[in-house]
């Protein structure tokens, strides 16, 4: 892979093999982690997959079981 400018940044540009590998698709996130001296890449949760997995937790709690902030911030 080669690095470019685009605009102020260097950005490179990632192979096919790696991006079906990884399941990118167009506005997906990602993060670049350094582990020593390899550059790992990682997809951030896609905001359909977090609201996913939200929703599985929908009608879990009991109803007489509430939420309060003032619980959540008792020290």
């Amino acid at each position: 892979m080669k690095v470019v400018r685009w605009g102020n940044s260097l950005a490179v540009r990632l192979p096919v093999k790696l991006v079906r590998e990884l399941g990118l698709e167009e506005g997906d996130r990602i993060e670049l982690i350094r582990d020593n001296d390899v550059l790992r890449v990682q997809r951030l949760p896609r905001t359909r997959d977090v609201l996913d997995g939200l929703r599985q937790f929908r009608g879990q709690l009991p109803a007489n079981d509430r939420l309060r902030r003032d619980d959540a911030h008792r020290r």
